[in-house]
């Protein structure tokens, strides 16, 4: 392992970062809100690290390894966050403990959506707007950016892309360089971007807020500028377009570039991750808006019907967007749709949860092995559509899907042990873990009421959902560290 060469690019990196402080900073000047001195703050803090770690090593010019790649993954999310706490820790309003401020910003980062502020409406618009940039740097992934940028400092970002993008995505090049499919995932985003805050302006919201919800929106990420998120806004319009940007986000970036490129939106339907997505999603739509019609929620089968599309749409997405007090929903609806964010969206999109394709392929492991009851020695591949899927994949999707189990119940004893209800424990390893933001029981409005304890468990949950567990899981096995 190169730790020197793993240490010149997490100083490039967070050299990096600190520039993206710039433009809230300059939000704050437009706004003259009072906080540019917090975002001052947070450049020369991150960025004078970045160079002390950078100059030592900045000749030491060694290819990066996959092992040194997880090394920087795991190390560049969790030295961000810390970084990314700075602005919120020197701010004057809100004003935020350690804890608060690292809890937000890694929530942010891991497109999380889940809060401990209040009276969100109330606070600078510099600061509304640095947590939905963090969301929209997070959505598609800081490393993803950094994989455009990185070789053009000498520094190759093959490694940095296999360890940071889940899923398929990563064994199949959009375009022949590594470096030129980084460039088109983040011109697909910024496109839908672009689209989203102007639909968003267009239905009546103002352009700060536009903007803000767009970089939250197709990010899948979840942090409004109201304490009543897209409720706030009382517009059906407003919550269809949220609905069809979420999906949007849902959605593998490398099928929306596929499908742009060739003009030839059928691409979408033939992906048998991105069908099982619909049905998945059509299905839970429909059970909740009957559910709400039949339980009278609503006095409207029009509202019963918006109500229940967007927020079947905001929570399988993991969006965490509410339009409604879901928690307060009657009989089994806020657990079927918590149960829903467990399975997110499609491999190589900015959603949470376990991710379609896995569960397509736990399901047709399930199948198969009831067939082979039957049928003992017949060979029955398990497949993805009508292409057979190795060996080796099934047995990593039951190796993660095994690990995520034993995760999930070692937080939700530990957030037991801490004095939390059954409810509100599941929900918020559920919400964190998932990336999802809001919960139930006393998570339902935000985690500001949590002690430090159940927010630092938060903190990992959120962490160990947006890189998939095993990113920072391998770091603590000891083979990992073996010369």
């Amino acid at each position: 392992m190169h730790l020197t060469t793993v240490q010149r690019i997490l100083g490039i990196l967070l050299m990096l970062f600190s520039t993206t402080l710039v433009v809230p900073f300059s939000v704050s000047l437009w706004y003259a809100d009072g906080e540019h001195l917090a975002f001052v703050a947070g450049f020369l803090i991150t960025a004078a690290t970045g160079l002390l770690l950078w100059l030592p090593v900045r000749n030491r010019g060694r290819d990066l390894r996959l092992r040194d790649g997880f090394l920087v993954v795991a190390a560049f999310w969790i030295g961000v966050g810390i970084f990314a706490s700075a602005p919120l820790l020197f701010s004057t309003e809100p004003s935020m403990r350690l804890t608060d401020a690292l809890f937000e910003a890694i929530s942010g980062l891991t497109t999380t959506g889940a809060t401990v502020l209040s009276g969100l409406e109330y606070l600078p618009p510099s600061i509304l707007w640095y947590r939905a940039q963090l969301q929209w740097f997070g959505g598609l992934g800081l490393v993803v950016l950094a994989v455009a940028v990185l070789p053009m400092l000498g520094v190759g970002g093959m490694q940095l892309y296999k360890a940071e993008m889940p899923g398929p995505i990563k064994e199949s090049r959009l375009t022949p360089r590594i470096t030129e499919t980084a460039r088109v995932l983040w011109i697909v985003y910024l496109g839908l971007t672009v689209a989203c805050a102007t639909a968003y302006w267009w239905a009546g919201m103002s352009v700060f807020d536009a903007i803000c919800h767009a970089f939250t929106t197709v990010s899948t990420a979840g942090f409004s500028n109201y304490d009543d998120s897209i409720a706030a806004f009382d517009s059906v319009r407003i919550e269809l377009i949220a609905s069809f940007f979420m999906f949007m986000g849902a959605v593998s970036f490398a099928m929306h570039f596929l499908a742009f490129r060739t003009l030839q939106p059928q691409r979408y339907w033939a992906d048998p991750e991105l069908r099982a997505f619909v049905l998945l999603l059509f299905w839970l739509v429909v059970f909740v808006v009957l559910y709400l019609w039949y339980q009278e929620v609503f006095t409207t089968w029009e509202e019963a019907a918006t109500k229940g599309l967007f927020q079947s749409i905001s929570i399988m997405t993991t969006t965490g967007y509410t339009s409604a007090g879901f928690a307060a929903w009657p009989g089994a609806l806020p657990v079927v749709l918590l149960l829903a964010s467990f399975v997110g969206g499609c491999a190589g999109a900015t959603t949470g949860g376990m991710k379609v394709m896995r569960w397509i392929l736990l399901y047709n492991q399930g199948i198969r092995e009831v067939l082979r009851l039957v049928h003992p020695s017949a060979e029955l591949p398990v497949r993805i559509g009508r292409t057979p899927v190795p060996p080796r994949i099934v047995e990593s999707v039951w190796g993660f899907f095994s690990v995520y189990v034993v995760v999930f119940a070692l937080m939700m004893t530990l957030l037991l042990a801490d004095g939390l209800d059954q409810v509100t424990a599941f929900s918020a390893v559920a919400a964190t873990l998932n990336n999802l933001g809001p919960g139930l029981g006393e998570v339902a409005a935000g985690f500001g009421e949590l002690s430090d304890r159940a927010k630092w468990v938060g903190i990992l949950g959120m962490l160990l959902g947006r890189l998939e567990i095993f990113t920072l899981l391998v770091l603590v096995s000891p083979a990992f560290w073996r010369r």
